[in-house]
C-alpha cells in the first residue's frame, strides 16, 4: 500500500511539473520574477515618469459598491494551477510541490522587508507570505475600476504584474494605501514598487490622486538621478 501511495504521489508530481513547463511556455510573463525598471540617465528619458505623466490626475471616488466580489470570488485557474500558486512558485526559491499544483514550502526574499522568510504550507504558518495586490483593489476601485467591466476587474485582481509574494505582516500594514499613505520598508525596492504601480493604473485606465502622484513621481525622479 505504501509503494502504490508513493507511486501515485511520484506521478502527481510529474504532471504538476508537465503542467507547469506547458504553462511556462504558453504564459511565459505568469512565471517571469519581477524585474526594475532600467536605468536612465535623465528624467525626460524615465518611461515610468512617461508613463506616470499621462495618467488622469483626479480625486478619489466613493468607495460606495465596494466588494472583494467586485474582482472575482478569490482567484482564478490556470491550467489547474490557481494564482496564489503560481506566484508563490514565480516568487520563493527552493520550491517544494505537492499535489493539486501547490507550494508546500519554500524561501521568499520578502521585497517590502527584505527578510528571507522560509514559507511552510499549513493553517497557522501559510498567512505569513501572502499575496499582494501592488495596487490595492479597493485603491483600485476607487480610482477608476467602478467603470471597468467584471472581466476586466477579474484579469485585474490576478494580473502578475500587479502581485507579489511578500512578508504577511507587511502585507496587512499597507492595507489598502497608495504610495502617498504607504511604502515598502525596504527602500532598495521602492524604485521597482513605483514603477509597477505606474505600470498597472496605466495598463488598467485608472488614474491617480494629486498626493499619490506626487509621491510616486518624488521616487521615480530619484531612482533616475541615482542611477
Amino acid at each position: 500500500m505504501a509503494t502504490q501511495y508513493r507511486t501515485r504521489r511520484v506521478i502527481g508530481v510529474i504532471i504538476i511539473l508537465l503542467v507547469s513547463a506547458i504553462g511556462l511556455l504558453s504564459n511565459p510573463q505568469l512565471y517571469e520574477p519581477a524585474k526594475p525598471e532600467p536605468a536612465s540617465t535623465s528624467t525626460t528619458d524615465s518611461p515610468a515618469l512617461k508613463e506616470l505623466a499621462s495618467l488622469p490626475v483626479k480625486g478619489r471616488a466613493p468607495k460606495t459598491g465596494y466588494s472583494r466580489d467586485q474582482f472575482g470570488s478569490g482567484w482564478t485557474t490556470t491550467q489547474g494551477c490557481d494564482t496564489r500558486n503560481i506566484i508563490l512558485h514565480r516568487d520563493l526559491t527552493d520550491v517544494v510541490m505537492g499535489e493539486d499544483c501547490k507550494v508546500v514550502s519554500g524561501t521568499l526574499d520578502d521585497p517590502y522587508t527584505g527578510k528571507a522568510i522560509q514559507f511552510q504550507r499549513g493553517s497557522n504558518t501559510s498567512q505569513l507570505v501572502q499575496i499582494d495586490h501592488v495596487v490595492a483593489l479597493s485603491n483600485a476601485w476607487q480610482t477608476g475600476a467602478q467603470q471597468l467591466t467584471p472581466l476586466r476587474r477579474e484579469e485585474l485582481a490576478n494580473d502578475p504584474l500587479n502581485l507579489l509574494a511578500v512578508d504577511g505582516a507587511a502585507n496587512q500594514q499597507k492595507s489598502d494605501g497608495d504610495a502617498a499613505t504607504w511604502l515598502p520598508a525596504n527602500k532598495a525596492f521602492r524604485c521597482q514598487y513605483a514603477n509597477r504601480q505606474v505600470s498597472v493604473k496605466k495598463k488598467y485606465t485608472l488614474w491617480v490622486t494629486s498626493a499619490e502622484r506626487d509621491a510616486l513621481q518624488r521616487i521615480l525622479v530619484r531612482c533616475v538621478t541615482k542611477a
